[in-house]
């Protein structure tokens, strides 16, 4: 007994005993786990957004074609109601997939729209709920172009909804594209928490701001 007791093992020239090791090895297992934790959940993030994938895709061209197809239609709107391009161009892109969804390229609704009228379709959707995106279906208006559709756009923000005409007035009082962007996360325009963000990068990014007139 008296044998075990002078038993050690040297580091750095000190005495670490059994009981050391012990809890040395609880740490380092307990690291491993958090790291291991960390990796699933970085990969995990980078996945969140389905639209991410799918914006990749599309390619320059398609991009640039889109984009001076609107331009004109959301500046007239502009003009009349005082709702900035870069807003309309940037929901387009992001909610339409850049016209390439079966929504937008179908059914002519570049923003998502949804409607339980006449002139509606059910099809999946991705929603953000309870921290998670899910698939579930949804009946979304129709329209018979895509200037139809930015007119239905315009409608929605200067005369809101049935429940609360005002919904969308901080994004018509907006000084400016990043005010605007947040007003409709706020007014709960999408369930995307990073909504206004990627509307904001979108801007930014292919420059949409040049078409807000002064």
């Amino acid at each position: 007994m008296a044998g075990r007791k002078r038993r050690h093992f040297l580091i750095n020239n000190g005495k670490l005993q059994y009981s050391d090791i012990i809890l040395l090895l609880i740490l380092v297992s307990l690291v491993s786990v958090q790291l291991t934790k960390w990796v699933l959940t970085a990969g995990a993030n980078k996945s969140t957004n389905p639209q991410t994938s799918q914006v990749e895709k599309i390619n320059t061209k398609t991009r640039a074609g889109f984009i001076q197809k609107l331009v004109p239609i959301a500046q007239n709107e502009q003009r009349e109601h005082k709702i900035l391009p870069s807003i309309t161009l940037a929901q387009a892109a992001l909610e339409s997939n850049w016209g390439q969804s079966t929504l937008a390229s179908k059914y002519h609704n570049l923003f998502g729209v949804k409607s339980y009228g006449k002139n509606s379709v059910l099809l999946e959707t991705k929603e953000y709920v309870n921290g998670q995106w899910i698939t579930v279906k949804a009946n979304f208006a129709t329209y018979s172009s895509w200037e139809s559709s930015v007119k239905a756009h315009t409608n929605l923000f200067v005369y809101g909804t049935s429940w609360n005409k005002d919904k969308y007035r901080a994004v018509l009082n907006a000084g400016n594209y990043k005010e605007a962007a947040k007003a409709l996360q706020e007014a709960g325009y999408a369930t995307d928490p990073t909504y206004a963000q990627k509307l904001i990068s979108l801007i930014e990014q292919y420059h949409l701001d040049q078409y807000d007139l002064a």
